[in-house]
C-alpha cells in the first residue's frame, strides 16, 4: 500500500508530465515528422529545401497567426482567403493605377484593415455569431473579385512589386523574414501585452471579463482588424509572388489551411486557451508534410487525405480537457 507522500507525489509527477505533455506536444510532433522526412528523403534536409519550405509556408503562416488572435478570442474568422483575393486585387489595381508600390501596400493594409474592422463590429455590437458574420463576408469578398476580374486574373504594371514576395536579404527571401517578424509581433503582444491579456481572459469567459470592466467590444474589434490586416500583408505578397492574382482561385481554402495549423498548434476551438509558438510550428508541420509527400511523389488526390489523417491524429494527441 501507498501512503500518502507518495501517492501526493506521483500525482504531482503525473501532472507535470501532462502539463509538459500538453504544453510541447505540437514541438514533439514536428520533430518526429521531420525526422521521418529526413530518413525517407536525403535530401530534405538540405537548406534549399528547408528554406523553401519556410517560404512556402509563409502566406499561410502569416494568416494563421492572425487567425490564433481571433480563435484565443473564442471566434473565428472564416473569411481570410476571399479577403485575400479581395485585397490582393485591390492592391495590383491601385498598383496600375498609381505606379507606386507604396500605394499599392497602403491600399492593401488600408482594404484590409477595414474589412476586419467591420467583421469586429458585426461580432461584437451587432451580436452575430463570428461563424455567420465572416461567412457572410467570405462570399462578399469572392463575389467581389470575381466582379471586378470579370471571373480572370488581375496582373500588375510594375515589375518592382515582384520583388517583395522574390527578393532576398542575406540569402533569405523577404516572405520568411516577414513570417518570422509577424511571429514575433504576435508573441510579444500576445503575452507580453495588456490586449493579449484581454484577449486571453475574453476567450475564457467573456461574461468574467465584462465584469472586470474589459471593454470586451473594443478588443473584439481590434482582434478581427488585427487578423485582416495580415491577411492584407500576406495578400501582397501572394500578389507580388506572380505579379498577378486569380479571383476564382487565389486565397481558395487558406482559412481551412490557417485553422487546421492553429488547432495543431493547441489552441482550443472554444478560446482561451493556446499560444502562439504552437501555432508557429503547427504552420511548419502542415509545410513539411505536404513537402515530404512532394518529394515522396505521394499522389495530389491522396495529399488531403494523408493530412487530414495528421491533423486528427495531432489533434488526438493533444491533452483533453
Amino acid at each position: 500500500m501507498l501512503n500518502q507522500t507518495e501517492r501526493n507525489v506521483r500525482q504531482q509527477v503525473g501532472a507535470r508530465a501532462s502539463w509538459l505533455w500538453s504544453e510541447y506536444s505540437v514541438i514533439v510532433a514536428f520533430l518526429v515528422i521531420v525526422i521521418v522526412a529526413a530518413l525517407a528523403d536525403g535530401n530534405f534536409l538540405s537548406y534549399t529545401n528547408l528554406t523553401n519550405i519556410l517560404r512556402q509556408v509563409s502566406i499561410i503562416g502569416i494568416i494563421s497567426l492572425g487567425m490564433t488572435v481571433v480563435m484565443l478570442s473564442g471566434g473565428i474568422d472564416l473569411s481570410v482567403g476571399a479577403v485575400l483575393a479581395f485585397v490582393g486585387g485591390i492592391a495590383l489595381l491601385a498598383l496600375n493605377s498609381s505606379q507606386s508600390v507604396t500605394l499599392a501596400l497602403l491600399a492593401a493594409l488600408a482594404c484590409g484593415a477595414l474589412i476586419g474592422f467591420l467583421n469586429g463590429v458585426m461580432v461584437s455590437k451587432g451580436k452575430i455569431a463570428s461563424f455567420i458574420a465572416t461567412l457572410g463576408v467570405m462570399a462578399a469578398a469572392r463575389s467581389l473579385i470575381l466582379y471586378i476580374a470579370n471571373g480572370g486574373s488581375i496582373s500588375g504594371e510594375v515589375e518592382a512589386y515582384t520583388l517583395i514576395a522574390n527578393g532576398e536579404i542575406g540569402g533569405i527571401s523577404y516572405p520568411i523574414i516577414l513570417f518570422l517578424a509577424v511571429t514575433l509581433l504576435v508573441y510579444v503582444l500576445m503575452h507580453k501585452t495588456p490586449f493579449g491579456r484581454y484577449v486571453y481572459a475574453i476567450g475564457s469567459n467573456e461574461k468574467a471579463a465584462l465584469l472586470s470592466a474589459i471593454r470586451v467590444d473594443r478588443v473584439k474589434i481590434g482582434v478581427y482588424t488585427l487578423c485582416s490586416s495580415f491577411v492584407a500583408l500576406a495578400a501582397v505578397i501572394e500578389s507580388s509572388r506572380l505579379n498577378s492574382i486569380s479571383s476564382a482561385s487565389s486565397g481558395l481554402a487558406y482559412e481551412l489551411d490557417a485553422i487546421a495549423a492553429v488547432i495543431i498548434g493547441g489552441t482550443r476551438m472554444t478560446g482561451g486557451r493556446g499560444k502562439v509558438l504552437g501555432t508557429f510550428f503547427g504552420v511548419l508541420i502542415l509545410g513539411v508534410l505536404n513537402n515530404m509527400m512532394n518529394l515522396l511523389n505521394v499522389s495530389p488526390y491522396l495529399q488531403g487525405l494523408v493530412k487530414g489523417l495528421i491533423i486528427i491524429i495531432a489533434v488526438l494527441l493533444q491533452k483533453k480537457e
